[in-house]
């Protein structure tokens, strides 16, 4: 596929603004899709330095524009999957970016991060819950089919891709993974809840079900998926013991893990890690710093 660009530079200079805006590309391929790239960069004030990528493109999967930002630009792919209701910047604008900025400077995992649909399915009371379950699906297609593709392409074919989240991304996260381990190869889940039903208020059919990682891993056989899984080394399921955590979550999901003979790491912090960003900020950075 052959794509011509149009380029548009500007540079911004701003003590209030401590960004160097440095390239604006308008990238079209003819009678096909369009893309929109912007590519940015900016200095912390110790003068560390981190690269920042922002893409674009129309999802065929979900009939909408879709951003993707890149922290970085060596290691494996870290894909951060929003909490309930966020967007692709969440992490950043919570200061997460901040605390794992050494591992990303370093070149020891490059960072992408994308939108959630959640607005659009299981949030969304204004549409009935079986268009919700469609929605869920649509959005997998998108991730399996078009947010792969693209890490492979920004990384190489062997890049190894790692999905993590905080709270319902930490179900999206493990579901991700558990679904497709020959495209994704392990997942970081935080302060989850891994059965889908807790979202869905009542309603269950098979969208739920196949999406509902508590569901379909109690009675998975696939001894071809079973063996995917099972090569993996980063099943990382943590959670805090604070305020609005559920512990025993995790516990009875690592549980049937277990039971698959599938190999995990759970993790449960104590009752001063709450069910929050504090805690989502000082787990990532550990977990990239000891395990990877």
């Amino acid at each position: 596929m052959k794509i011509t660009k149009k380029k548009y530079g500007f540079f911004i200079k701003s003590s209030k603004y401590p960004y160097s805006f440095w390239s604006i590309f308008a990238a079209t391929t003819p009678g096909a899709t369009t893309i929109v790239v912007a590519r940015l960069k900016w200095w912390h004030r110790k003068k560390n330095c981190m690269k920042k990528d922002l893409f674009s493109w129309y999802s065929p999967a979900l009939n909408k524009d879709m951003p993707i930002v890149s922290y970085g630009q060596d290691g494996f792919a870290l894909l951060l999957v929003p909490t309930a209701a966020a967007d692709y910047l969440e992490y950043e604008r919570f200061q997460l970016m901040d605390h794992i900025a050494p591992f990303i400077d370093s070149g020891k995992v490059r960072v992408f991060s994308i939108d959630s649909i959640n607005n659009d399915s299981w949030l969304n009371n204004n549409i009935e819950p079986r268009y919700k379950a469609v929605r869920h699906q649509q959005w997998n297609d998108y991730v399996y089919n078009e947010v792969v593709p693209f890490i492979r392409t920004n990384t190489s074919a062997n890049t190894p891709i790692i999905t993590c989240g905080a709270s319902f991304g930490a179900l999206h996260s493990m579901n991700l993974f558990l679904k497709r381990p020959d495209l994704i190869n392990g997942v970081i889940a935080m302060s989850g809840v891994y059965d889908l039903s807790e979202y869905t208020k009542g309603y269950f059919d098979d969208d739920v079900y196949f999406n509902s990682p508590w569901h379909y891993m109690n009675n998975l056989t696939d001894h071809v998926v079973l063996e995917e899984i099972r090569k993996s080394k980063h099943i990382h399921i943590l959670t805090g013991s604070g305020n609005y955590e559920d512990p025993s979550a995790s516990g009875k999901f690592a549980k049937i893990l277990y039971d698959k003979g599938i190999w995990y790491e759970l993790d449960i912090w104590g009752e001063e890690w709450p069910h929050d960003w504090n805690t989502w900020r000082a787990m990532l950075p550990h977990y990239l710093g000891s395990r990877f």
